[in-house]
């Protein structure tokens, strides 16, 4: 039997969220946007994702107000990405996913460590500083390459910025205006 392709008649907020953050490239978009990427072509060459296919997500994105697009050059338009308060909200499901897949499905540990700006604690995999006893929202949040990093190996702008400290929600590249 196939599956149906959205869960309409479910009562259900999971499937809800599911519907619009539950495919497998969005939830790449929103991580590198946590990682400081904004730009389409930065998107396109770090994820290897059909243009059509990030087009369609992140017209999605923005319609549902996860992300806010940005004009930061008139000619030609070019456009930036950037997540919304709405978006930023996703930030503790996607450190729980990936501290699973780092436990569960990563034989070199995880890609990336985080830790708290403030006092420079290790998060591990929580997003409450063990140190401070807060919550530590991603934009207090410096990450760095894990054990599990680079693996494979890749050389795209975005991979090679991330091989260096950098605080989530800053820009990985100058500011384009």
């Amino acid at each position: 039997m196939a599956l149906g392709k959205d869960y309409e008649g479910q009562d259900c907020s999971l499937a809800r969220a599911l519907e619009l953050v539950g495919e497998r490239w969005t939830l790449l978009v929103v991580r590198d946007a946590f990682f400081g990427v904004r730009r389409y072509s930065d998107f396109l060459a770090h994820l290897d994702i059909p243009r059509a296919v990030l087009a369609e997500r992140l017209q999605a994105l923005t319609a549902a107000g996860v992300l806010d697009k940005r004009r930061y050059q008139h000619t030609p338009p070019r456009d930036e990405y950037v997540l919304t308060d709405i978006g930023r909200e996703l930030w503790p499901a996607l450190r729980a996913l990936s501290d699973w897949g780092a436990r569960h499905l990563s034989d070199a540990g995880p890609s990336r460590l985080y830790s708290h700006v403030a006092c420079g604690t290790a998060l591990g995999g929580s997003t409450h500083c063990p140190s401070c006893g807060g919550p530590v929202p991603a934009e207090d949040t410096e990450m760095r390459p894990g054990p599990g990093a680079g693996l494979p190996a890749r050389d795209d702008a975005v991979s090679r910025a991330l091989q260096k400290p950098h605080r989530l929600l800053q820009p990985l590249f100058a500011d384009p205006s």
